[in-house]
């Protein structure tokens, strides 16, 4: 049996088709061999409906290359086990002592990698990602064992430095010896990566007839497009051969120009987009592109708004039309409720970036954008929203004024912003999100 080389902090729908699909295929193609040991980062996940079948799932990788329609199912079989270090906690724990684990991936969400600093080294476990991970760093310094190459897949800029940063301040809180802060400095290699990747996750529209063509029930089914492209920080090849196996993986030494085209463009696209889109009345991002006035709005979004602070290059552009030709992949039914999750944190990442630079560019707010900081408003006054308990009870009473005032939430002072914002999040709730849409689009004006 292959050794277990990789443990995994996520055990959602787009580490398994993405990175759990590349690590099976290394192992098909015999160029590596390992396997994922995948830890439950929160108290409530799917480590148990995964550990019911033996850890294996399809992943179904569907959409247009070339003209030519492609529907490729994987049986992944690289994943050995799940730990759950809520109720494992010395499973957990004992993960450090095995030394041919050499890699750590994670994906937690924007909001996974934070520092609490109200956690204890005793804790069983602590709450946050980074502390749970530093405590595993720690017992694995004890044993006097190698470090680790560690690549978060979260969204955030420069999210493995981030990671660092967290576990050495919680090895400050913990007054752990600074010959292990020198440790994870010199013996871990921290690597800034980008993810590119739309997973669609469990097709609930589906599902029964991919049990039928499969002859069995697989509660795990993952779906996913056939684009992908993984970017780096760190030069890695040599241990782990994604592009010796063909993949399309950037290893560099700057991540930046990569994530923040990507981000703003395709995440930004996303999240501007959603929120609106459901209070309209659709479902999918697959209805938002036929749709010809939330497809209008996208376009405005990218073309008027996003690429225009980047710089117009004709890469940017290039990227813009290629996510809209990602965005139409048919056999994608990608629920806007799902990309709904966590709305405000990304709101921070992904959008409002964008919105600060254009202002500071152009001299005014971009209207679509803005637009969509309303709409967020809106979305967390219905009960639909899905975030924090204490976002989302804020965001359902407070003021928008006291909203945008809100600066841990944003990292900014968006008080300029507030007049704005009101009226669009007037115009949503007086005239309903048709006549919204018509205003940001120009197609009437409202006195």
């Amino acid at each position: 049996m292959s050794k277990e080389r990789v443990i995994q902090f996520g055990e959602g729908g787009f580490l398994r088709g993405f990175v759990d699909y590349f690590l099976h295929k290394l192992n098909e193609k015999q160029v590596w061999e390992g396997k994922v040991v995948i830890v439950q980062p929160i108290e409530k996940g799917m480590c148990d409906a995964l550990m019911a079948q033996n850890c294996e799932y399809n992943l179904y990788l569907r959409g247009i290359d070339k003209g030519e329609t492609v529907n490729e199912r994987t049986h992944i079989d690289v994943i050995s086990r799940c730990v759950n270090p809520y109720s494992q906690f010395e499973d957990y724990m004992k993960l450090a002592e095995n030394p041919d684990f050499r890699f750590i991936i994670s994906n937690t969400t924007e909001a996974g990698i934070e520092y609490i600093g109200t956690e204890k080294k005793d804790d069983r476990p602590a709450k946050s990602y980074p502390a749970k991970l530093t405590q595993l760093l720690y017992r694995r310094y004890e044993l006097k064992l190698p470090g680790f190459i560690l690549i978060p897949c979260e969204l955030i800029d420069d999210n493995a430095d981030h990671l660092k940063e967290c576990i050495l301040k919680y090895a400050d809180l913990w007054e752990l010896p600074g010959e292990f802060k020198k440790w994870i400095e010199e013996e871990n290699s921290f690597c800034n990566s980008l993810v590119d990747r739309i997973v669609t996750g469990y097709p609930r529209d589906e599902d029964k007839e991919m049990w039928k063509e499969l002859g069995y029930e697989d509660h795990m089914l993952d779906t996913a497009e056939i684009f992908h492209l993984w970017v780096i920080g760190g030069h890695h090849e040599d241990e782990l051969p994604l592009q010796k196996a063909g993949f399309n993986v950037v290893w560099t030494d700057d991540v930046h120009p990569y994530k923040r085209r990507k981000v703003r463009i395709l995440n930004g696209g996303h999240t501007s987009m959603v929120l609106g889109a459901y209070l309209y009345g659709l479902k999918t991002v697959g209805e938002c592109l036929k749709d010809e006035t939330v497809s209008a709005f996208l376009n405005k979004c990218i073309f008027e708004e996003i690429v225009p602070t980047l710089g117009n290059t004709e890469t940017d552009i290039s990227f813009g039309k290629a996510v809209l030709e990602r965005f139409s992949n048919p056999f994608i039914k990608h629920q806007l409720l799902s990309i709904a999750l966590n709305s405000v944190s990304k709101f921070e990442v992904r959008v409002l970036p964008t919105i600060l630079e254009y202002k500071e560019k152009f001299g005014e707010y971009p209207p679509a954008l803005t637009f969509s900081m309303a709409a967020l408003i809106a979305f967390y006054r219905t009960d639909n929203a899905n975030d924090g308990e204490e976002i989302m009870a804020f965001m359902k009473d407070a003021p928008v004024s006291e909203i945008l005032k809100k600066k841990e939430y944003w990292n900014a002072d968006l008080t300029d912003m507030i007049p704005l914002v009101e009226r669009y999040y007037a115009l949503i709730n007086d005239k309903g999100m048709k006549e919204a849409y018509k205003e940001v689009l120009g197609e009437k004006e409202y006195t």
